[in-house]
């Protein structure tokens, strides 16, 4: 049977990390708790588990604090948890069974992340496999019986065990905050981070970010190297931006680059919704239909259902077209919530 380190980085979550710990802890062969600057119990509770607790000095950095999490870790496989996650009884069979069959050649065990969309998540889907256990030491392996290589790739395995995210609040301004520390220093924002901060944008982000954000964005839109998928989600954060910031015409400029190559649902709610505010319902409802039923949500669910369908609803009780409004009550009443 495999030996497993369980190791989390915290701060802060009195509310939560009790809950967590309950339903892992008696599967786990040690527990590394690495708390960042907790002012609550959030030590006190963990000191119930365990006394391998450790203070990192907070430097907007999550890598680093896991890495310095992963380095206290002496079992086979690492166990990666947030104080938010919790292990139901059913699952907590399955992850038993894994632990006392898990091949030694595997070295990623992924596992089902669920309840997404019930948080307010940057995530348009509710569950998702994502890596969870890793083997702590990597063995080097030769394949090929001729011109032989040393395999890069790690062996994955999916498990079928689903952990529930349940988060007691949203954290789009804390990871919005630390975007706008990295680029105010100059760093370079990888492409998937470019699209979680414009992701966190359309979820969390309050005005003055969303206007805050415009520059960096446009100049993604400048770029002769962006690509097709990273110059929708320019728009739509520039768009949204100018919106804000009242600035219609360069709103309705970026607005028609993204409609030239099929208008995204958020731009196409953007729209819906600055008509609807000149009381220009006939139009407002074109562009929220659109962001409903003919376009695709590229950052935010929420745009291609949910919110437009409100604002269809909203049209149609303002010219007292009460069957179309009671057709999109109904629409939006199908919808589950999220």
């Amino acid at each position: 049977m495999i030996r497993i380190s369980l190791c989390m980085i915290v701060k802060n979550e009195e509310k939560v990390l009790d809950r967590c710990l309950a339903s892992v802890f008696d599967l786990m062969d040690e527990i590394i708790i690495v708390d960042t600057g907790s002012t609550d119990r959030t030590k006190e509770i963990a000191g119930k588990y365990t006394g391998r607790i450790y203070d990192f000095a907070w430097c907007d950095d999550f890598s680093k604090a896991r890495n310095f999490a992963f380095e206290k870790a002496a079992c086979d496989y690492i166990y990666s948890a947030d104080a938010d996650e919790v292990l139901d009884e059913e699952n907590h069979e399955k992850f038993r069974l894994l632990k006392e069959n898990l091949m030694p050649e595997v070295e990623i065990v992924q596992m089902y992340y669920g309840n997404q969309l019930a948080n307010g998540t940057v995530y348009n889907f509710d569950r998702e496999l994502r890596p969870k256990l890793f083997k702590r030491l990597r063995n080097f392996v030769w394949t090929e019986p001729v011109h032989e290589t040393v395999r890069l790739l790690p062996l994955v395995y999916d498990s079928e065990i689903e952990i529930t995210h349940k988060p007691e609040h949203n954290h789009g301004d804390r990871d919005i905050t630390i975007f706008e520390q990295l680029l105010a220093r100059g760093e370079a924002l990888s492409k998937r981070l470019t699209d979680f901060y414009a992701r966190e944008l359309f979820v969390a982000g309050t005005k003055e970010q969303l206007i805050h954000a415009k520059d960096y964005f446009i100049s993604i839109v400048k770029d002769s190297e962006t690509d097709a998928d990273r110059l929708k989600t320019a728009l739509a954060v520039v768009v949204r931006s100018c919106f804000e910031a009242g600035d219609v015409l360069t709103m309705y400029q970026y607005a028609m680059k993204d409609a030239a190559s099929e208008a995204s649902s958020e731009v196409c709610c953007i729209l819906g919704e600055y008509y609807q505010n000149r009381q220009d319902y006939e139009e407002a409802i074109l562009w929220f239909y659109n962001a409903a039923y003919e376009q695709q949500s590229i950052l935010n669910i929420r745009y291609q259902r949910k919110i437009p369908l409100e604002g269809l609803i909203a049209c149609y009780h303002a010219l007292s077209m009460s069957e179309q409004e009671a057709y999109y009550q109904k629409e939006l009443s199908c919808i589950e919530p999220g």
